[in-house]
């Protein structure tokens, strides 16, 4: 070292910085590509899905994070004044630590990539998966957050001023706390009900919801609020704190499965028994119904129809929602073709003699 600084001596003090800074990062540069290039020839041979996983998730934060490394080591070779050469340092170490802090945070979606090779969202019954990947996701933010608050307080702190005015802060910390009590009150109650959530777990990810006359899936938990992928392909955000304060529908909540009813009207001469016998071929026809409930029960007898109610299961929402329209489908195409004469209908009584109304009798 004491070599190489004396031979930079003899050279004019910008093309010493210049070269010095310029040859530290493109070693830096060097050292990444490197790194990676073998990661990748290992994630080929090996069929690795964590060198896959690091090689898609660390390669933009390396690009930096080498060089500013390697230019951080070669620093003391720099011939500047004192004021310049402190500057200059403390740019690098400020960029050195976002840059770590930037790799932290990606090494999370590493984590998360490995937690979702293990575990599938598509299996059939993932009640366990959908708890994990919801817990999973809080602690992910919390912990991007927190590494992203430690790495920024670093980089300021490294200012006087502001080590100064952390001081000052500080000793008026009683008054401060009150302020910033009341302006974040909002804030702190969602992060304390995204805790809540994460951990008590009223609504998971893929959770099937009912929430404001609307149906569909929780896409994503975030501090402050929820994202329900509405069956339409529009997205319906609430606040954290509508699920803890607010009654809702969980149609997951414990299982998948789910019953689902059709009603028809026909009218008092229809075969009940043969309904009932053609919503048995219809079920065990489709390869949405999950073989636990069919069921065909008179529910009401109205002034001009009787209410058939057909219940159903299925192994979810979205098979459900086909097996109902299926069997309402079919069982209309049944009544139409075998029993017309069982569809809804309206009766009149035609009367005769001095002042009687006449009228006519309407089919249905």
């Amino acid at each position: 070292m004491t070599a190489v600084q004396h031979y930079l001596s003899h050279l004019p003090a910008v093309f010493t910085t210049l070269g010095v800074l310029l040859g530290g990062f493109a070693s830096g540069l060097v050292a990444h590509y490197l790194l990676f290039a073998v990661l990748q020839a290992f994630a080929r041979r090996e069929d690795s899905a964590v060198a896959r996983s690091l090689a898609r998730h660390l390669r933009r934060p390396s690009a930096w994070f080498f060089p500013i490394l390697a230019v951080s080591l070669v620093l003391p070779l720099a011939m500047l004044p004192p004021r310049p050469h402190e500057v200059l340092r403390r740019i690098v170490e400020m960029s050195l630590t976002l840059a770590f802090a930037w790799g932290l945070i990606k090494t999370l979606d590493v984590l998360q990539d490995l937690v979702q090779r293990r575990y599938q969202l598509s299996s059939a019954d993932n009640l366990r998966v959908r708890k994990l990947f919801t817990q999973l996701q809080f602690l992910k933010k919390l912990a991007a957050s927190l590494v992203l608050f430690v790495a920024v307080g670093l980089v300021l702190m490294s200012f006087e001023t502001v080590r100064r005015l952390g001081t000052g802060l500080l000793t008026s910390a009683g008054i401060a706390s009150v302020i910033v009590g009341f302006a974040a009150q909002r804030s702190i109650s969602n992060l304390l009900a995204g805790f809540q959530i994460a951990f008590t777990q009223p609504i998971r990810i893929d959770d099937v919801l009912v929430v404001e006359g609307e149906w569909g899936r929780v896409e994503e938990i975030t501090f402050t609020y929820v994202v329900l992928s509405i069956w339409d392909e529009r997205r319906l955000v609430l606040p954290l704190n509508y699920f803890i304060e607010k009654p809702f529908q969980n149609w997951t909540r414990n299982s998948a499965q789910i019953l689902g009813t059709v009603f028809l009207q026909a009218d008092y001469t229809v075969p009940v028994e043969a309904v009932r016998a053609e919503l048995r071929r219809i079920v065990e026809g489709s390869p949405h119904w999950d073989s636990r409930v069919c069921v065909l029960h008179v529910t009401d007898a109205k002034e001009r129809t009787l209410e058939l109610r057909c219940l159903v299961s299925a192994a979810n929402a979205g098979a459900v929602w086909e097996l109902r329209c299926a069997v309402r489908e079919q069982l209309v195409a049944f009544l139409q073709r075998e029993y017309p004469g069982s569809l809804p209908r309206t009766r009149a009584e035609v009367a005769s003699g001095p002042g009687a109304a006449s009228a006519a009798a309407i089919g249905g």
